[in-house]
């Protein structure tokens, strides 16, 4: 529950930013008048994640078992690479994050209405789609997949909360501290379910060596004790993995890890602003 609910904070703590920027440009250049164009994208940007969610939890059940497991690892790792992405788009482009955005409402502003609709559907979809997928992909690993998406619905609820305390001026956040740790442990989290995936695909038979076990923890850490189950719930923790897992998620942690850090201090640590209309003048 705890990663899902991070994952949650984070991308909807990320959605909201974007919303905020983009509402206070438009403010700013006077061009209220197009807002609700953006809601509308933004709108159908929400319907399609949900969409995208619903069609994940509900799909795969009409497959045979070797289908649902082919489905589970493929998405599982498909989710791995999104997120993988995303983490290291935002660790080197956070603080380009507002000035790209402006950009292209520019652009949207000078052409058709339906621009505006455009960039409110990306710029929100994107983050939507991405969070809807890694989310199904932990909670299906984990013991207890309700729980999972109940972390997560709370995570996007006080992100939402604490995006609008933001942009009214109300709460002040250090981002890049804030995006740097929920980077970190996404990175983790990732490997885990990449790991995961990479055992569906076995039990399929799609990967071979299903039985080649590389070590077993289970006594040290037994899985039906509390903390392995905290483990397992979160990090997707197996006590006895294939050397295929094993190998997998230990070198995703070492590349990825070591290319986020790198990126990350590559950056200036100046946090993303939001500026509010001429008269709230608050800023993040």
């Amino acid at each position: 529950m705890l990663a899902n609910f991070l994952i949650g904070l984070r991308e909807g703590l990320e959605a909201g930013l974007v919303v905020g920027i983009l509402i206070a440009y438009l403010r700013k250049i006077g061009r209220g008048d197009v807002l609700p164009r953006l809601w509308l994208g933004i709108g159908a940007a929400i319907v399609l994640s949900l969409g995208t969610g619903a069609l994940l939890t509900w799909g795969p059940y009409g497959l045979s078992f070797q289908g649902q497991e082919i489905l589970g690892g493929g998405l599982s790792i498909l989710a791995v690479g999104l997120v993988t992405w995303m983490v290291l788009w935002m660790a080197r482009n956070s603080r380009e994050l507002k000035s790209s955005l402006q950009g292209r409402l520019d652009a949207a502003v000078a052409g058709a209405g339906m621009g505006i609709v455009l960039v409110g559907f990306i710029t929100v979809g994107r983050e939507g789609v991405e969070t809807a997928l890694f989310v199904w992909a932990s909670a299906n690993s984990g013991a207890d997949a309700p729980l999972g998406l109940l972390g997560a619905l709370l995570g996007i609820v006080l992100a939402i909360a604490i995006a609008y305390l933001i942009f009214r001026g109300f709460v002040r956040i250090n981002l890049s501290r804030f995006f740097l740790s929920t980077g970190l442990f996404l990175v983790v989290v990732a490997a885990g379910v990449l790991s995961y995936g990479i055992g569906d695909l076995q039990e399929a038979g799609v990967i071979p060596g299903i039985g080649q076990q590389a070590f077993s923890l289970a006594t040290a850490i037994p899985p039906t004790s509390w903390y392995g189950t905290v483990l397992a719930g979160i990090f997707n923790f197996t006590p006895e993995p294939s050397w295929a897992q094993f190998l997998a998620w230990l070198g995703y942690l070492i590349v990825v890890t070591t290319a986020f850090l790198r990126r990350s201090r590559s950056r200036p640590t100046a946090p993303v602003a939001l500026e509010q209309p001429e008269t709230s003048g608050s800023r993040l």
